[in-house]
């Protein structure tokens, strides 16, 4: 079973359009969602999730649709859309007291796991916290109520060098047991080459290509050895909309 299934996802607006998205995350695969900034991932991530409404198509996680188990969803889903940026003057333990309630399975255990993990200080007011550990607190309530989908939109901006490799490890690791999975979409295509299985390369709103990360690199072996060099590469030669590059 996939963990997600994406098909026709359609969004316009008068000076972009999402058109025809369609790709799937398989059980226990890290898939990194690649594009050059506007190209359409964020619009995807919040297309998928209902938080902007889609013009067409169809959303499938853990085998159930979207669209009529939402609220059941969201309880298996864990979802970073960038660092935390409300209520900057409120004590992290409060914004976790207030999350926990929210989930019927929340696991405090894991919970305070991954606070220690990250370092992160419940007694600091959120306008403390650098970005990078904002980022990291987000990861750590979406990790906390034994999500198997976790949806993470740009995790590594803004975070240093070794912190970025903490957080590639452990998306890894997370994956491994063949039970949870992970989407996340990047510009940082070094990031992938540690940890993702997978890979979906979308270009002006449009879908060129998903695959597993040995299947992508060698589609494109012709375009350059790394993630970079390909995307780079992509992006520079002539755009054919009707075509799958």
């Amino acid at each position: 079973m996939n963990a997600l299934a994406v098909k026709g996802l359609c969004k316009r607006y008068p000076a972009f359009s999402l058109e025809n998205v369609s790709f799937s995350v398989p059980e226990g695969a890290v898939m990194g969602f690649i594009g050059r900034n506007g190209a359409g991932k964020s619009t995807t991530l919040k297309a998928l999730l209902g938080l902007v409404h889609p013009d067409a198509g169809e959303v499938t996680v853990l085998g159930k649709s979207f669209r009529e188990e939402e609220q059941s969803i969201k309880e298996r889903i864990g979802v970073v859309l960038g660092g935390i940026d409300f209520y900057p003057k409120k004590k992290v333990r409060l914004l976790s007291d207030v999350t926990r309630r929210f989930y019927g399975n929340w696991q405090e255990e894991k919970y305070r796991h991954y606070l220690n993990l990250f370092g992160i200080d419940q007694e600091k007011r959120v306008d403390q916290l650098s970005t990078g550990m904002r980022v990291k607190y987000m990861i750590a309530l979406a990790l906390s109520h034994d999500a198997r989908l976790l949806i993470l939109d740009e995790p590594t901006s803004g975070l240093d060098p070794v912190s970025r490799d903490e957080l590639t490890e452990l998306l890894r690791r997370i994956a491994a047991d063949g039970q949870r999975s992970v989407l996340f979409s990047t510009h940082i295509t070094s990031d992938l080459e540690k940890c993702a299985s997978h890979i979906t390369f979308i270009q002006e709103g449009r879908l060129q290509r998903s695959d597993t990360l040995a299947g992508f690199m060698a589609h494109y072996a012709d375009l350059g050895s790394t993630l970079e060099e390909i995307i780079v590469a992509a992006e520079r030669r002539p755009y054919d909309a009707d075509a799958i590059i």
